[in-house]
């Protein structure tokens, strides 16, 4: 549930999101916001001009709270988000230990105004080769 805080961190991130279109890129905007409202940092999409596809403002500003922000302070920033960050992204605010996102258009509304990309989805095989993979990745975790 959102409150009228929430709004207006929120309209921030809009209005990142048209800056990033006013630079030739894709619509979307995101800031962290600690638990006093304060903003933290602030992105915005980036994949045109970067030539990197994944030059998203939610990993952008994950990434930057993993490296800047301690765990407790991590635990108690908002992500305030033009659009519901994707899953690539969502791996990246999930490892960073963000409290919580707010998003202004979720992914079934983009689906419905956004055209197709046309590209087939990639297939994947596996698991396979078990027993090697995990003698390497299971001692770590030990």
């Amino acid at each position: 549930m959102t409150h009228p805080d929430d709004h207006t961190l929120l309209r921030r991130a809009i209005a990142l999101a048209a800056e990033a279109r006013a630079h030739g890129n894709p619509p979307f905007g995101s800031l962290l916001a600690g638990p006093d409202g304060t903003v933290l940092a602030e992105a915005y999409n980036t994949t045109l001009t970067d030539k990197d596809i994944t030059a998203h403002p939610e990993l952008k500003l994950g990434k930057w709270a993993a490296r800047e922000l301690d765990a407790a302070t991590a635990a108690h920033t908002t992500m305030y988000t033009s659009c519901q960050p994707c899953e690539m992204c969502r791996t990246v605010i999930q490892q960073a230990g963000l409290r919580r996102v707010v998003f202004a258009l979720s992914d079934d509304q983009l689906l419905d105004i956004r055209p197709s990309s046309g590209r087939p989805p990639v297939p994947q095989d596996g698991p396979a080769l078990l027993e090697e993979v995990r003698a390497v990745v299971e001692p770590y975790y030990r």
